[in-house]
């Protein structure tokens, strides 16, 4: 039981500091950009009790990485009022992707500290969590930075994609947003249910995930001396 409560401190940690995080860079973005709601909300904090929502925090991200599936989950999101920024279309493709970019920043402290950790921390049980949860905090945030990159509404990649699109194509592709969390599911849960070989979290996250999480974790031992 020990063991399990464990395991499941050095997931749902890293996942809470990497969610609070991405976050937080898309509220920095768009008051650099010109949009100060996410401060005037106080949502500029990384105070988790302001981000956090139970469910997609850490009740159903918990649940997902006990049972070995994909992990993922969500915060309530920080708010953006596109149309305050300086440049609505071209500071939202900046605001949008703050989020991942944050993400993959963190990956690289991560496997510096994992390291680091290597390097100085010995053995033992102390030794083999902080090195557990350092290693779960790269591959979060890299799984986090990808998946939120892919051009689904309302995830950041269909900020990006619009902002790229001219105009016309871009006003038809944002009315996606109106069923973009039944956008989500079909394409993210049913179709993967019902034709395992289609999944999108398989086919086109996972492996540029597995890639990076290479590079990052050779990035650790590099720093490790090995």
């Amino acid at each position: 039981m020990q063991e399990t409560l464990l395991r499941a401190a050095a997931l749902i940690l890293p996942l809470i500091v990497a969610i609070v995080f991405h976050e937080v860079a898309h509220g920095w973005v768009a008051r650099a950009l010109g949009d100060p709601t996410a401060q005037e909300q106080h949502r500029l904090s990384l105070n988790p009790l302001r981000h956090v929502d139970p469910m997609g925090t850490l009740i159903l991200p918990g649940m997902l990485a006990l049972a070995n599936l994909p992990t993922f989950g969500w915060a309530k999101p920080v708010p953006v009022n596109k149309w305050r920024l300086r440049n609505p279309r071209f500071g939202m493709m900046l605001v949008a992707a703050a989020g991942p970019l944050t993400n993959l920043v963190l990956a690289a402290i991560g496997a510096v500290m994992l390291g680091l950790a290597a390097r100085w921390a010995g053995e033992g049980a102390v030794a083999d969590f902080v090195g557990y949860a350092l290693q779960a905090f790269i591959f979060i945030n890299i799984s986090l930075a990808l998946f939120n990159l892919l051009p689904i509404p309302p995830l950041d990649g269909s900020h990006i994609v619009e902002g790229l699109l001219p105009a016309k194509a871009a006003q038809a592709y944002a009315k996606l947003r109106g069923v973009g969390i039944v956008l989500m599911l079909v394409l993210l849960v049913v179709i993967p249910q019902l034709w395992p070989s289609l999944g999108i979290v398989r086919n086109l996250v996972l492996p540029p995930v597995m890639w990076a999480a290479d590079r990052f974790l050779t990035l650790a031992q590099v720093v490790a001396g090995g």
